[in-house]
């Protein structure tokens, strides 16, 4: 297994240290996720706006389960064995179970999922709250702390 040193990364910023263990998730599920299956892509489609398409032959809504938990996007296929066997001269579409996961970022959410002719859309939208957006602070501004502590030692 690849390790990759994160150091300089750390010497100049704050508040980044699950990226590591992140990192490191990431290529674990890269590697346990060998097969392929289901075949997909992922894609910016505007400012903050992405979509994840996934192709799903054969597949109906109630085969499919898609949920977000703890920052990770899971789409779960299971289908049914046909009741009527199936002799074929060539099977060159896969109809077999699957899950797929997706890690995403701090803020964004998973806005909408449609399944049309096989492929499975999910749109994704990246909105950071207003307290975490830019702010400008000026020099020589009131501060609540340090007028906290100024009425600390006054008292």
């Amino acid at each position: 297994m690849t390790t990759i040193d994160l150091s300089p990364l750390y010497r100049s910023t704050v508040g980044f240290d699950r990226f590591g263990s992140l990192l490191d998730n990431a290529m674990g599920a890269e590697k346990s996720a060998s097969t392929g299956y289901p075949p997909y892509n992922i894609e910016v489609v505007g400012e903050d706006r992405y979509a994840i398409t996934i192709a799903l032959a054969g597949f109906e809504e109630s085969d499919l389960d898609i949920q977000v938990e703890n920052g990770v996007l899971t789409v779960r296929g299971k289908l049914e064995k046909a009741d009527v066997e199936r002799k074929y001269l060539h099977q060159g579409i896969a109809n077999r179970s699957f899950e797929r996961k997706f890690t995403l970022a701090d803020h964004v959410e998973v806005t909408g999922a449609e399944l049309r002719n096989g492929i499975l859309q999910l749109s994704l939208v990246k909105e950071v709250p207003e307290a975490m957006k830019p702010r400008k602070i000026s020099i020589g501004g009131t501060d609540t702390v340090l007028e906290h502590r100024a009425s600390e030692k006054a008292a």
